[in-house]
């Protein structure tokens, strides 16, 4: 089982976080931006490329799947020696493709340029969560990597509606130009500021991928999985729910999807430092139980009065976010000495967004069986129940 203990060092503990952390920060906002803005702009592209929604639609699928599917196999195949390397080229491919798919004529093109930026932004994620972690102080880790979270959850929440606005005046092509420039200033950045980074043991792919036969890891991945389905699969149906709420059917979902994004930045900056203090998996517990308690609080709050959800929502977002520094935590201690740290990392991401496609696709399901709103919410609280106990095994066994 894993032998993750905090540090408790106060004088490390009091220091500042190296410049590279808030470096890779700017560059998981730029990502932050990238993973949910193309959404906002299919019908400006579809416009644009004279194709229909439905086909424009691909464009995130391309994304999602070469982000999933495409980067744990590229950061499994990443020399040993390559880790500040593979980090730099990572981030400037993200940064090439979003601008190549701004210059792109054709849908095809586009398609494969938004794939491209996926596996980018995949790599670069993993890449940058380990080596944050990797330069800071023991006693910081947790905040350094509660850190780049933030930077994501703010790239989604402040940085996508930016980026639509500046679309609607200038075009869709500017707001993934938004996304290069962000990107290519956070390479400069860490250019100058990325220190060498210690090689990871050189162990064959059969080796790493023998990750996937370690009963704790697969556990870790699974609460991942399951914490996406109730987390980020309910996050697609706020409008549905609102509709169904009391007082709620004619209000707009923006403010309640803004309480949630700020509530996932706090929640990311904050469990940092608490990161540092506990044990992750005990930590992971805790979190699981406010997010199910914030999901089975929805419908209730709802049923009142549609304000009443913000409260929830608020916590929902928080603890939906800021589960995964612990959970990243966990996976770079328990593969600490098979040095294959990265790779769970990167299959972590593929968990997460596995977890939000199956989490959509079943609540849109439960919607066309006509089952009511509410349901959705108390589905997913007992989905974050179900990862809980999970959890709470692989606490009992540590």
């Amino acid at each position: 089982m894993s032998d993750y203990s905090p540090s408790r060092a106060p004088a490390s503990a009091a220091a500042a976080l190296p410049a590279t952390v808030w470096l890779i920060a700017v560059g998981a906002f730029a990502l932050g931006m990238a993973s949910y803005v193309t959404a906002g702009l299919m019908p400006m592209i579809a416009a644009a490329l004279s194709i229909s929604l439905a086909m424009a639609a691909q464009m995130v699928t391309a994304f999602t799947l070469a982000y999933g599917l495409g980067s744990p196999l590229v950061v499994a195949l990443l020399p040993a020696r390559a880790q500040r390397c593979g980090l730099l080229l990572a981030l400037g491919v993200f940064v090439l493709a979003n601008g190549a798919s701004a210059l792109a004529s054709g849908f095809s093109s586009l398609l494969a340029w938004r794939a491209m930026a996926g596996v980018g932004a995949g790599v670069y994620l993993a890449l940058g969560i380990a080596a944050a972690a990797g330069v800071s102080a023991p006693p910081q880790r947790g905040k350094a990597i509660g850190v780049i979270m933030g930077g994501m959850a703010g790239g989604t929440v402040l940085g996508v509606p930016l980026s639509l606005l500046l679309a609607q005046q200038l075009g869709w092509t500017a707001a993934l130009w938004l996304v290069a420039i962000l990107g290519a200033l956070a390479l400069a950045g860490l250019l100058w500021q990325l220190p060498a980074l210690p090689a990871a043991p050189a162990i064959s792919l059969r080796r790493k991928l023998a990750l996937l036969a370690d009963g704790q890891v697969l556990v870790i991945l699974l609460v991942s999985l399951l914490a996406a389905v109730a987390s980020l699969g309910m996050y697609t149906f706020i409008a549905p729910l609102l509709a169904w709420s009391a007082h709620g059917a004619a209000m707009s979902a923006t403010p309640f999807l803004w309480v949630w994004g700020v509530g996932g930045i706090v929640g990311s900056v904050l469990v940092g430092p608490w990161a540092d203090k506990l044990a992750a998996p005990r930590l992971t517990m805790f979190i699981l139980l406010l997010l199910a308690l914030a999901l089975g609080a929805l419908p209730l709050a709802a049923g009142w009065s549609a304000w009443l959800m913000l409260a929830p929502i608020a916590l929902w977002g928080a603890a939906g976010w800021a589960l995964q520094v612990p959970q990243n935590q966990q996976l770079l201690a328990v593969r600490a000495r098979q040095g294959d740290g990265n790779l769970a990392i990167a299959l972590n991401e593929s968990a997460l967004y596995l977890g939000s496609a199956i989490g959509a696709a079943t609540g849109g399901l439960m919607l066309l069986l006509d089952w009511p709103a509410w349901l959705l919410a108390a589905a997913a609280a007992v989905v974050a129940a179900a990862a809980l106990l999970l959890q709470s095994g692989l606490v009992r066994r540590s």
